[in-house]
C-alpha cells in the first residue's frame, strides 16, 4: 500500500453548517476502511451530546450535529481526543457483524461482461467465475442507492478499469465489478461498471423494519449457481442467501 495513502490522516474536516467528516485516508485500503467503521461504532457507544447523525464512507467517518447545541470547535476538540485515544487503523471491527453467502448466477444473460472483465482480469471466463466467487469480501460502504453495497477489497487482478461509456441501466441484483470491488445493485440503473452476474437478493426493502439486508462491516461470499436455480432463487424471500454471526 502506498504510503500517501493514509499521509495526513486522520483529519477532521467541516462539511457544511452542520457536519464533519474525520477522513482516515486519500483511496480505498483495508486499514483506512477498518478505522472508519470502528471509529464509527465508537462514537455510536459514546455519542456527543448535539451529534445527531452519523455514518461511513469507504475511507470516512460522517457525523451530523446540531450547531445551537454544539460548536464546530468543540466537537473538533471531543473528535480529536477521541482519535488519539487508540490506533483506528488496527483496532477491532464493530461488533455483530454478518457473514452472508448469496447465491450468484455468472455469465450469459446474467452477467453479460464476463468475458470482458475476465479478459481485463488477465484470465478466462471459467478462472473469473472461481476467483469472483472464492472471494470473501467485506461490505466497505452502503451508497449510491437505498441498501446497495460496495464490497471488497478484490485481488490485484481485479484492479480493472470501469468502461469508457455507460451501460444504460442493469437490472436489480446486478454483480457489477471494477477497481477491486463489487457493487451489487439494489435497484435498476446505469452504470459504468462491467456487470458480470445476477443475485435475487432483497438488498433494499423499504417495507420492512430493517430495510437494508446489508451493513458496512458484513462480509459476504458471492457463491457460483448454475442458471438453472434463478427461479427458485427468484421465488425466495430470501433470495437463497445462508447467514451466520461473525465471532
Amino acid at each position: 500500500m502506498p504510503d500517501d495513502i493514509l499521509a495526513g490522516c486522520p483529519r477532521i474536516e467541516p462539511i457544511g453548517l452542520d457536519g464533519v467528516i474525520v477522513r482516515f485516508g486519500e483511496a480505498l485500503s483495508e486499514p483506512a476502511n477498518r478505522a472508519a467503521l470502528a471509529f464509527r461504532a465508537a462514537v455510536e457507544r459514546d455519542v456527543p451530546e448535539g451529534v445527531e447523525e452519523c455514518s461511513t464512507s469507504l475511507v470516512s467517518t460522517y457525523l451530523r450535529f446540531d450547531p445551537l447545541h454544539l460548536s464546530l470547535d468543540r466537537l473538533t476538540a471531543l473528535l480529536t481526543e477521541r482519535l488519539s485515544a487508540e490506533d483506528w487503523y488496527a483496532a477491532p471491527l464493530p461488533e455483530g457483524r454478518r457473514l452472508l453467502r448469496i447465491p450468484t448466477v455468472y455469465g450469459g444473460d446474467f452477467g453479460p461482461q464476463l468475458a470482458e472483465a475476465a479478459q481485463a482480469a488477465g484470465m478466462d471466463a471459467d478462472a473469473a467465475i472461481a476467483a469472483l466467487s472464492g472471494a470473501r469480501v467485506r461490505v466497505n460502504a452502503i451508497g449510491f442507492a437505498p441498501g446497495q453495497p460496495y464490497l471488497g477489497t478484490l485481488p490485484e487482478a481485479w484492479d480493472i478499469p470501469r468502461q469508457a461509456g455507460l451501460t444504460p441501466r442493469v437490472p436489480e441484483g446486478a454483480l457489477v465489478v471494477a477497481i477491486r470491488q463489487f457493487v451489487l445493485f439494489s435497484v435498476s440503473a446505469p452504470t459504468g461498471w462491467r456487470q458480470v452476474g445476477r443475485t435475487a437478493a432483497p438488498l433494499f426493502r423499504p417495507g420492512s423494519e430493517v430495510p437494508f439486508l446489508l451493513r458496512p462491516g458484513d462480509e459476504v461470499f458471492l457463491d457460483a449457481v448454475e442458471a438453472g436455480a434463478w427461479d427458485r432463487l427468484a421465488a425466495d424471500p430470501k433470495g437463497g442467501i445462508v447467514t451466520e454471526p461473525l465471532a
